[in-house]
């Protein structure tokens, strides 16, 4: 009850010129217990906005004295615990791609969806207040005091209260999933599902089914309806991992169902609407991949919004023995054992480049306990392999740069299969990648193992 009744002390600020979308706007605010304040005009909503408070605000893009993003341009410098979301004509998904990037919380096409409107006020309403730097959350937070890594945290309390699509991108085993995880646990949208798709792991014969669910009897075997991604997020966040992997005939339904934020089941006859927020990452380059014809370019814009870029360990070196402690704590907290690093071990972690980063880190730690007799772990038993003093830690600029990823990709890879004797499934699991996406890299390189 009190909930309810704090939601009706709030007020949105509707700005639209059309009288019958601003009836329909304010009815539908009645409903779920909400008061609207109704403008036609920029002018109008900037008086309102100096007299009262507001929890969210709607606004058309065309209005008569100038458009809509000059209003999200003035709320972000002036009042910028208000969200707003945009109302755009169909077909003008550059507007709300810009004004999601020039601050906006969201979207609604015309003709608006009542139930679309619904989701977006109910987690709009629902933003944390703005805040300090990210806390950490126990073992999924992102440890270390390195600036790369306090950069981090610091952009990602500003992307959680956003609920426009995030991309996430960074080298394998860098924490790209962890930061997503934070992202929805920041936001509007943390009591909602959290759903990780790694897209590389999909049979390419299965992948619209598996994001969008199936009707029953749409084709063998198909004795029920299943739900999808989209439908198992509802209410939440929808991760993609890998985007890259996804084949370009799925790129092209995907972006259908960013756009119109609705579904249709395979063999379904009707669409059903979607309430989810995108994050998106890859380790690949999906600029290059775009400039190569093996991304759409109009995808790439609606997931690369909002950009978050995860910094490798070797860029973060000072936060090495703080992380490496946390994660040993966490490994050997089932057996009640708190071990600990000797100087040695930690002189040694921080000097080894570690190519698949954090997840690399954690793998050798896990082995280091395992093999371990005592309480202390030691250099000797974490088993580094020697450093290739062959491989830059930096592009000297003396080598073609496709040339220079491919060497560093080289090294990665033989290490990893180094690592793993030789075993490519368990490699390409050290490395953040599919076993597919290995075997192509290995078949691209001329890697013979």
């Amino acid at each position: 009850m009190e909930r309810r009744r704090t939601e009706r002390e709030l007020k949105v600020l509707v700005v639209d010129d059309e009288d019958d979308l601003r009836e329909l706007l304010d009815m539908s605010l009645a409903r779920m217990g909400l008061h609207a304040s109704l403008a036609g005009s920029v002018g109008e909503a900037r008086e309102l906005l100096g007299k009262e408070r507001f929890a969210l605000c709607l606004t058309d893009m065309r209005l008569p004295d100038g458009e809509g993003m000059e209003l999200v341009r003035h709320i972000a410098e002036h009042h910028r615990d208000l969200p707003v979301a945009v109302i755009t004509a169909f077909g003008s998904m550059d507007n709300a791609v810009a004004a999601l990037k020039a601050g906006a919380f969201d979207y609604l096409a015309k003709p608006v969806s009542i139930e679309q409107l619904r989701a977006l006020v109910r987690s709009a309403l629902d933003l944390p207040t703005r805040g300090g730097e990210v806390r950490p959350a126990g073992t999924d937070a992102l440890v270390g005091d390195a600036p790369a890594m306090t950069q981090v945290r610091e952009t990602i309390a500003k992307l959680a209260r956003s609920g426009a699509p995030v991309h996430i991108h960074g080298e394998s085993g860098s924490g790209k999933e962890r930061a997503a995880r934070l992202i929805h646990e920041l936001g509007a949208r943390r009591e909602g599902p959290f759903v990780a798709v790694n897209c590389g792991a999909i049979p390419e014969n299965l992948v619209e089914s598996e994001f969008f669910g199936y009707a029953k009897g749409a084709f063998t075997g198909a004795d029920t309806d299943r739900e999808g991604y989209f439908q198992a997020a509802r209410g939440g966040t929808l991760f993609l991992d890998e985007v890259g992997d996804l084949p370009l005939a799925m790129q092209v339904k995907l972006l259908r169902a960013i756009q119109e934020k609705s579904v249709r089941r395979v063999g379904a006859r009707t669409e059903e609407a979607t309430d989810v927020r995108l994050i998106s990452a890859t380790h690949r380059n999906l600029r290059q991949m775009v400039e190569e014809g093996r991304f759409r370019q109009d995808l790439f814009y609606r997931l690369n919004v909002l950009e978050l870029r995860m910094p490798s360990l070797r860029e973060c070196r000072e936060s090495i023995p703080q992380l490496a402690q946390t994660l040993l704590e966490r490994i050997a907290a089932a057996d009640g054992k708190k071990p600990e690093l000797t100087r040695a071990a930690v002189d040694a972690l921080c000097a080894y480049p570690f190519p698949g980063n954090v997840r690399e880190l954690e793998n050798v730690l896990e082995r280091a306990y395992a093999l371990s007799s005592g309480e202390r772990i030691d250099a000797v038993d974490l088993g580094l392999m020697p450093v290739d003093d062959e491989v830059p830690d930096m592009p000297a600029g003396e080598l073609p740069l496709q040339d220079y990823l491919d060497r560093m990709e080289r090294a990665a890879i033989e290490d990893a299969l180094r690592k793993t004797r030789y075993n490519r499934t368990a490699a390409a699991r050290l490395l953040g990648v599919t076993f597919r996406s290995l075997r192509y890299r290995l078949q691209r390189l001329g890697i013979n193992d």
